[in-house]
């Protein structure tokens, strides 16, 4: 009990840590390189952490050759939704608001369970609780007043706050579909493989971005300030964050996984207003709240299956 007890902490601190992580990268450090092409910060900030990878853990190579048709196809899944689409979606909403309410876009990616647990009931087999659409409601109906508060949406007065919400509602698809497909690959490949794959089919995904758009030009146009800010985040919010989240989720049930991750949202927004200046209304935050619990509450119904 107490050895169980111990492992729960330890899960719990690191799936924390690496959300702490994610909300200063979010408000602090990806944004900073917005003078990039967004699809060339997605490629290089997988691209440098995974050469690193080859160097410490070259011995990863190995199970490529050993893989299962159906493991390589989850691999690339996971890389395409979690590592290129949603990756490239969040990058460009946060540029869009250009240091302007960045808690939003990280509160609205929040969104990802009620993707994941869709398409866990369709692709898992996974049975919907009965209070699924009730607590979805609430969360997307949150959503709404998260962005906009009382207004009614005026695409001319605000239009890169609605594209970055829809852009961050992208991402959360992406993200949830991703966290699917990483439950199918993490009961076959250690926390190490699955991250060491990940990195390494998006970084193959990117290349093609790169090659079709012709993009290769953005090596030149990147500052030394970028190429801190490029490293910083590899070694430490990016494939940093990812080993540790997914070392704590091998030790944790989904619920308290959930609970810890609310350091992101929680961390983004009080960097978001000590650093850049910007605070949430009043109705903003009773919605950012009610969002959450919304979501405690889905993936609590989720662990009674």
């Amino acid at each position: 009990m107490e050895a169980q007890r111990k492992t729960n902490i330890i899960g719990s601190l690191a799936i924390a840590f690496s959300a702490v992580l994610w909300g200063f990268d979010g408000v602090v450090l990806t944004p900073r390189l917005y003078n990039l092409d967004v699809g060339y910060v997605v490629f290089i900030l997988h691209l440098f952490p995974f050469l690193l990878m080859t160097i410490f853990f070259n011995g990863q190579f190995k199970y490529l050759f050993k893989m299962k048709k159906a493991d390589i196809i989850t691999f690339f899944l996971i890389s395409f939704f979690g590592g290129a689409v949603g990756t490239i979606a969040i990058v460009k909403a946060l540029f869009l608001l250009n240091f302007n309410h960045l808690s939003i876009v990280v509160l609205l990616q929040k969104l990802q369970p009620i993707f994941a647990i869709i398409l866990a009931t369709t692709i898992l087999g996974e049975k919907l609780r009965k209070n699924y659409f009730l607590w979805a409601s609430v969360a997307i109906i949150s959503g709404y007043f998260l962005t906009f508060g009382w207004a009614a949406p005026n695409i001319n007065k605000n239009p890169e706050t609605i594209y970055a919400s829809l852009l961050a509602l992208l991402a959360a698809f992406s993200f949830g579909s991703s966290t699917v497909f990483s439950k199918k690959i993490l009961g076959n490949y250690s926390f190490v493989t699955s991250t060491f794959y990940r990195y390494g089919f998006t970084s193959v995904i990117m290349l093609f971005y790169m090659i079709i758009w012709g993009k290769f030009d953005q090596f030149s146009q990147t500052t030394t300030h970028n190429w801190l800010f490029i490293i910083l985040i590899g070694l430490t919010t990016g494939s940093g964050a990812i080993f540790l989240y997914y070392y704590g989720l091998r030790k944790v049930k989904a619920i308290m996984a959930t609970i810890s991750e609310l350091m992101f949202p929680v961390s983004a927004v009080l960097l978001d207003y000590f650093i850049n200046d910007s605070l949430l209304s009043p109705i903003q935050w009773v919605a950012g709240a009610l969002m959450i619990f919304s979501i405690i509450k889905l993936n609590s119904s989720r662990e009674k299956v």
